[in-house]
Parts: C-alpha cells; sequence; structure tokens
C-alpha cells in the first residue's frame, strides 16, 4: 500500500512541475507592450528614381522624319522621388537603430518617428546587404529609451512572440503569435536562418523586432509570404545572427566575415551511395577558388565537408553560416571526405569582403521596401517573386521581359530539376506577368486531361529554354 501512495504521489509530482514549467497563455500584453512601444521607430526614405519615358524604347525615326521632333521629348528621362515605409527598433539611449538593409537601401533621406510623433533625421552607420541588416544613427542629442538583443537559440517553436511596427504606415501596432518554426531558408539572401512565425507582419513591418516575453528582441522581422497581405507567415532574422552583423558594422562600419573559397552544393542521396559516406550529409565542394585558403590548405572538388571548427554540417546551407560567423586569419580544423575516407585539414581563413569571390547580391529595389514579400505556388511546389527592373538590367534580359523569379523549390516539386535564380516567363505560350498568371495556367491544365504543361525559362546563364512539366 505504501508503494502504491509513493507512485501517486510522485506521477502527481510530476505532473504538478509540468504544470508549473508549461507557460500559460498570456492574459494581456498590455503592459509589456506599453514597456517597450517607445523603442520602435518608423521609417520614412526618401529616393529619386529616373525612369526613360519613350514610348518606343529601342525605335528611332529615321532623320528628317516629321515624327522625330514630335516624340523626342519622350526620350528625357523623367525623375521622381519614391517614399517607402518600414520599421526599426533603438538599442542604445544615444539613437542606434537596427532595421533592414532593403528599408533603406538607396534612400537619400532617412526619417525616423518616435514615441508616435518627435520626428529626426537618421544617417546611415553601416549597412549589410548579405544579411540585409542596417545600423542607424538619430541626428540628436537626447537620450532615448532602448532594448536589447536576447538569446535566439533558446527560443522555442511554441513561444510566444509578440512583433511591434509600421504595417502600411499604421505605426505603433503590435501583433501577437508563436514562434512556427526555425531555421528556415527561403531564398532572399546569402546568409538565411529564420525564424518563422504567425505573428501577422505586413508591409512597412520590415527592419521591427520581434520580441519574446521578457521583452528582449529575438528577431529581426524580414520578410512574408503571402499575397498582398499577412497570411500568418512571417521571417525573421534571429537576433543571435544579427547581433554579430551589428557590432561589427558599428564597430567598423562593415562587416568582415570569414572566407574558405568553396563552390558548395547537396549532398544527395546518390552522391552519398556513390562517395559510401553512410548518409546524405555534409557540404558537396563543386569547385575551389585558385589562392583561396581552401586552394592553398589542398582541398579540392569532389571533396565533402563534413565538420567545420568542431561544427558538424548536416546540411550544405549550414557551412556558409558557420563559415561567415569565424574570425578572419583564424586557423580552423576541417574533417573532409574523399575517396571513401575521412581527412583532416587546417586552414587559415580569408576575409569574403576582400576575395574575388565577394559579390554583393542587393534586394532589389523596386520589390516591395516596405517587407519583402514571396508568394507560393503550391501545385508546383516553389516559392516565387516577381520580375523586376533591377533583375533585368543585372541579367541583361530583354527590356520588356516578365515572369517570377524562382526563390526556392521544393524536394518534391515537378520542375526540381531547374535552379533558384531562373526566370519562369513563359506558360502555355502565355507571358507570365504575376503569380496568379502562372497558377490559373497550372490549375487549368490539373482540372483537364492535360497533365504536362510547357513553360520557357530563363536559366543562369539567361539561356532561353522551353521545358515540359509534368503535373503530379
Amino acid at each position: 500500500m505504501n508503494r502504491i501512495k509513493k507512485l501517486v504521489l510522485v506521477v502527481f509530482s510530476i505532473a504538478f512541475v509540468q504544470q508549473v514549467n508549461a507557460q500559460d497563455a498570456p492574459a494581456s500584453f498590455a503592459d509589456l507592450a506599453e514597456r517597450l512601444m517607445p523603442s520602435v521607430v518608423n521609417i520614412s526614405t526618401t529616393t529619386t528614381l529616373t525612369t526613360n519615358g519613350n514610348p518606343f524604347p529601342g525605335f528611332k525615326f529615321p532623320p528628317g522624319s516629321p515624327f522625330e521632333d514630335m516624340f523626342k521629348e519622350f526620350g528625357t528621362p523623367q525623375t521622381r522621388k519614391s517614399a517607402a515605409l518600414g520599421s526599426g527598433f533603438i538599442i542604445d539611449e544615444k539613437g542606434i537603430i537596427i532595421t533592414n538593409n532593403h528599408v533603406i537601401q538607396d534612400a537619400e533621406d532617412i526619417v525616423v518617428r518616435v514615441g508616435g510623433d518627435k520626428e529626426y533625421k537618421a544617417t546611415i552607420i553601416g549597412a549589410d546587404p548579405l544579411s540585409d541588416i542596417a545600423v542607424l544613427q538619430i541626428d540628436s542629442k537626447e537620450k532615448f529609451i532602448p532594448v536589447k538583443f536576447g538569446n535566439s537559440d533558446k527560443a522555442r517553436i511554441g513561444d510566444w512572440v509578440i512583433a511591434i511596427g509600421n504595417p502600411f504606415g499604421l505605426g505603433g501596432t503590435v501583433t501577437a503569435g508563436i514562434i512556427s518554426a526555425r531555421n528556415r531558408s527561403i531564398g532572399l539572401s546569402r546568409y538565411e536562418d529564420y525564424i518563422q512565425t504567425d505573428a501577422s507582419i505586413n508591409s512597412g513591418n520590415s527592419g521591427g523586432p520581434l520580441f519574446d516575453m521578457n521583452g528582449d528582441v529575438v528577431g529581426i522581422n524580414t520578410a512574408i509570404l503571402g499575397k498582398g497581405g499577412s497570411i500568418g507567415i512571417g521571417f525573421s532574422i534571429p537576433s543571435n545572427n544579427a547581433k554579430k552583423v551589428v557590432d561589427q558594422l558599428i564597430e567598423f562600419g562593415e562587416t568582415k566575415r570569414g572566407w574558405l573559397g568553396v563552390r558548395i552544393q547537396v549532398v544527395t542521396k546518390e552522391i552519398a551511395d556513390v562517395e559510401k559516406l553512410n548518409e546524405a550529409r555534409g557540404a558537396l565542394v563543386a569547385s575551389v577558388a585558385e589562392k583561396s585558403p581552401s586552394d592553398k590548405a589542398g582541398i579540392k572538388a569532389g571533396d565533402i565537408i563534413l565538420e567545420f571548427n568542431g561544427n558538424k554540417i548536416n546540411e550544405m546551407k549550414e557551412l556558409p553560416i558557420i563559415v561567415a560567423q569565424t574570425e578572419v586569419g583564424k586557423i580552423v580544423d576541417v574533417k573532409i571526405w574523399r575517396n571513401r575516407k575521412e581527412i583532416n585539414k587546417k586552414i587559415k581563413l580569408g576575409r569574403l569582403e576582400t576575395s574575388e569571390d565577394f559579390k554583393v547580391k542587393k534586394i532589389p529595389a523596386d520589390a516591395d521596401k516596405e517587407t519583402l514579400e514571396i508568394s507560393e505556388i503550391k501545385s508546383l511546389k516553389i516559392i516565387a517573386r516577381l520580375l523586376n527592373k533591377q533583375d533585368i538590367e543585372k541579367r541583361k534580359l530583354p527590356n520588356q521581359t516578365t515572369g517570377l523569379v524562382i526563390t526556392n523549390i521544393g524536394k518534391n516539386s515537378p520542375v526540381n530539376y531547374l535552379n533558384i535564380g531562373d526566370v519562369i516567363v513563359e506558360a502555355q505560350k502565355k507571358k507570365i506577368k504575376s503569380v496568379k498568371d502562372l497558377e490559373d495556367i497550372v490549375n487549368k491544365a490539373l482540372k483537364s486531361n492535360q497533365k504536362t504543361i510547357l513553360i520557357v525559362i530563363y536559366n543562369s546563364q539567361n539561356q532561353r529554354r522551353y521545358i515540359g512539366v509534368k503535373l503530379d
């Protein structure tokens, strides 16, 4: 009997401890929001855009034509002011602000609003397009109320969070939700390890903070997945990743990232089988830059990097993040798989920003600057965004090209043989001008007996290709 009583007591104690440790839903976020609101700012920027008003681009009238003078004025470049909105948060009483790079990119004037009514000019201390982070300084001698970064590594799926920002210019907006997922990659920047949240995030929330229940910043709200508004899928840069970039921007005005000098790709099950690796893991070296740290250390194309500086590489995408966060000049141990056996190498890291490999990938300037928006096309199991003028100019595509840039491809996608960055420009011989255009064509084909559609893409070499896609 005594043993039964003891067992019941132990079970009851365990249940009681679990109940105490479980985090109940807050009765109200009001006290927390009231404390944090003074540290969140609204950001507005002004940019000058130059456009060519010629209605017949690339066409010239013959000399002496009566239409030459009539249309000459249309060819004169036109300038106009463009305004954008975003959010940010104060991390120092001297007025240092953190926001997204794409919020202030190419801005000529930056104005921040604090407390809902006071406006100040701000200048850029440093900006990093690769991580999409920028640091601003308020031009004022006043003291401000800062917030601090929390430990995003301790943030768990299911934890309560609140977002405060400036959606659609409606400053001081508070939304609440939970952390929905961790370690998300959506194809927007080079170093991606997003926190996913269902706290409502809309246009204008970019650069704003994602707070935990202690009032610490665990993320910087950056992107949404949707079609014009929040559908409960938002993405935030983890605070631990952001803080390393912020500290460098404040100290040096630029970033100093570690550099290996290799091009890598995913280790598939098929590759693992051929290489007699026990499972598909690590990062496959596709090529090695000449005279790079890896080249000097004897790394070769075909090697599989299994471990870097004591960190196991389970997925290819983990390696660039870990390398970038490692001190420049540090000598690190790297474990590689070559000729069906493990080999150890020592590599002295270079600096990415001074390497030939370094190419700043700007967030498109005429994308939604307030909050980057990407769209999921479920029928094709891909994520894409609209092609924009900067893409066309950078890739030297025909001026009138329209289409969708692929930013992510699902493993079971019927187009999983395409690549991130490929541009879908036509489907069933119809130009693609929006996500809806492609969705309508695919859905129409799915409802009919025709289960294969013809699409046209531009690949990374800007080669136009016709692709037959068999739909599920």
